[in-house]
């Protein structure tokens, strides 16, 4: 592995267990500290963090067992977040990010996951191909304060 000192990016990988969803919230919060975003910020990401987290575990493995890419980028005050699976992908990604819209209805889910990740972030992409994986890149620009 190549890795010059770059304080401006981390990548990790972890387990789709369920508990490793806080894990990601707490990388991304400890990361993005340095630039002593406001609270309304902090808890924007790891929202958005948390949903991502949340949909490749339940929906890319399956509830089953996979690995989380986890990179968390700085650009001056602008956040990268990228997590990204390779579980089972989309076919339809504009359906997928309909309000209310699951692929598991008896598990009580509320649909909203890709919602929040729009409403609390200023960007959002999501790249995903059936069999292949999903990636979602989420952007948040922090204010001066």
């Amino acid at each position: 592995m190549n890795c010059k000192k770059n304080t401006n990016r981390v990548h990790m990988e972890f387990c789709s267990a369920s508990e490793n969803e806080r894990f990601a919230r707490m990388a991304v919060a400890a990361f993005v500290s340095v630039l002593d975003p406001t609270l309304e910020e902090l808890a924007d990401l790891k929202t958005a963090v948390s949903e991502a987290v949340t949909n490749a575990i339940i929906h890319g493995y399956e509830n089953g067992e996979g690995i989380i890419y986890l990179t968390c980028m700085r650009e001056g005050r602008k956040v990268i977040v990228e997590i990204e699976d390779k579980g089972i992908g989309m076919e339809d990604i504009e359906k997928a990010k309909e309000p209310l819209y699951t692929t598991r209805p008896e598990w009580e889910r509320s649909g909203m996951g890709f919602c929040f990740m729009e409403n609390f972030m200023d960007e959002l992409e999501v790249q995903s191909e059936p069999g292949q994986g999903t990636r979602i890149i989420m952007k948040k620009n922090l204010s001066f304060h």
